[in-house]
């Protein structure tokens, strides 16, 4: 069922301790990878060769969405950045920066490294540019873009207008 699913592509990451639903049968990553380019005559993909330590480095170069994106790309690549918890702190903790009372109030909820990056990276975003007056001087909603518009809560909105006041 999942296996299908991951295997025609779908680019929705699995929640921390799903991942394992993906290929069972076969357990591994090499044969049968999943991510359509090159068959069995082309090189082996690097995370079924190289060490993990050296996989999660290349990964850990990745920015958020490019780490998402090669989630994506084949079983072997999801695995290996699903089960990382490393790779998905240190973004977490980047985007900590900006939202630390809702990053740490998620990780006080058991929430995982990922599932507590993926809840609040879009947030953080649109917050730095609210706090950082990119929005100070606007004179209609019509001349906000569309991604200025994210869902938060009362305390982060109160966060926004102290900023906006002390301008």
């Amino acid at each position: 069922m999942e296996g299908k699913r991951s295997r025609s592509g779908g680019a929705a990451l699995l929640p921390a301790g799903r991942e394992t639903g993906v290929g069972g049968e076969g357990g591994g990553g090499g044969r049968g990878g999943g991510g359509g380019g090159g068959g069995g005559a082309g090189p082996a993909d690097f995370v079924s060769v190289l060490p993990p330590e050296v996989s999660s480095r290349i990964f850990g170069d990745l920015d958020v969405e490019s780490l998402c994106q090669a989630a994506a790309t084949c079983r072997g690549w999801h695995r290996a950045i699903e089960s990382n918890e490393r790779l998905w702190r240190h973004h977490c903790l980047s985007v900590r920066a900006v939202c630390r009372r809702e990053i740490d109030g998620d990780r006080g909820n058991g929430y995982s490294w990922k599932i507590t990056l993926l809840r609040n990276y879009w947030k953080s975003k649109v917050k730095q540019e609210w706090l950082s007056g990119k929005y100070s001087n606007v004179l209609s909603q019509n001349s906000l873009p569309e991604k200025s518009m994210y869902p938060m809560d009362v305390d982060t909105w109160g966060e926004i207008l102290e900023a906006e006041l002390e301008r």
